[in-house]
């Protein structure tokens, strides 16, 4: 998949395509129906499938501190899209000259003059241009008047309706199994390992650690989780913790796996953790012991949890 970061003086090879537009965070499943329903056009119309974004998402651009987090990383994305069958991925600049675009100068000048489309899908509830005036109802008059056709699509299954906020919502609830039937899949959480304090080795427990960086913080505290280590094989069941470690006197929010029957050398080494189910708050004990005791207990749980979804899903994905 090639990507690109303009919509101007594009080579040949990137134009003339049907595409998904939207922001695509997380990738969920009313993002992959919107994606489908570009792909079928692109069949019918013999033309390649390509997938826009806008980056930074205009939420960054105009309100950076309170932007909501990351569901996904941006290569985490991009890897979700081109699973998908995208042959271009569209990065398109959000700036101050975009954002100040009405939605038919959107159309004209992004659309048809830059990336010259046969085709756009969008979620039913698409909203963009100047001041957000742009639906998607407009835009498919824009889409006659410019010469490509526009697919609105639901973003539901049933009585449920996708969206990120919703997945979000139901992080930070400690709601996984809302999360991941949005999703289509489970949450998870990408990064390279990197070297703590090693506390948990001190008893009996290592754990690899994780910096949650751009991530949305779900609900802090312990989960049963997987992780698949990159390039190997099978996924791995373990617990995590996600919080700032009260009992150690901790303060960074970090991410904390250990791995059931795991003695390899993970230090460096990219790590992707799917956070299985809710176990517990974080929360401040007495002493070692007493944390060891529950981290215990927290073991047996998460053991017999990820050995029943290994059972269903040997994956340990969906």
């Amino acid at each position: 998949m090639r990507t690109i970061d303009q919509f101007t003086a594009l080579p040949d090879a990137a134009r003339g395509l049907s595409i998904a537009l939207g922001n695509f965070d997380g990738v969920h499943k009313g993002h992959v129906q919107v994606i489908r329903s570009a792909a079928k056009a692109a069949s019918a119309k013999k033309c390649d499938l390509g997938v826009a974004v806008f980056h930074p998402h205009p939420k960054q651009f105009f309100m950076p501190s309170s932007a909501p987090s990351n569901l996904q990383s941006a290569a985490g994305r991009a890897r979700s899209i081109q699973n998908l069958g995208a042959k271009v991925f569209y990065q398109l600049p959000f700036d101050r000259a975009m954002s100040l675009m009405s939605d038919a100068d959107f159309a004209q000048k992004v659309l048809h003059e830059g990336l010259g489309i046969t085709h756009v899908s969008v979620g039913e509830n698409y909203r963009f241009g100047r001041d957000r005036v742009g639906t998607a109802t407009s835009l498919q008059a824009l889409g006659q008047q410019f010469g490509f056709s526009v697919d609105a699509v639901p973003l539901a299954g049933g009585e449920q309706r996708y969206s990120s906020t919703r997945v979000r919502e139901a992080l930070q609830a400690g709601d996984c199994e809302t999360a991941s039937s949005i999703l289509g899949r489970l949450w998870s959480v990408e990064g390279r390992v990197e070297f703590g304090q090693q506390r948990g080795r001190t008893i009996g427990v290592p754990t690899a650690n994780l910096s949650l960086a751009e991530y949305i913080r779900p609900r802090f505290g312990v989960y049963a989780a997987f992780a698949q280590i990159e390039g190997e094989g099978p996924v791995l069941p373990g617990v995590v913790n996600i919080g700032t470690r009260p009992t150690l006197e901790g303060k960074e929010e970090r991410l904390e796996m250990h791995l059931f029957d795991f003695t390899g050398d993970l230090y460096g080494r990219m790590l992707d953790v799917s956070l299985l189910h809710f176990l517990r708050d974080e929360k401040k004990f007495d002493g070692l012991d007493q944390l060891k005791n529950q981290i215990g207990q927290d073991i047996k749980k998460a053991q017999k949890l990820t050995h029943a979804y290994l059972q269903v899903d040997p994956t340990g994905s969906s």
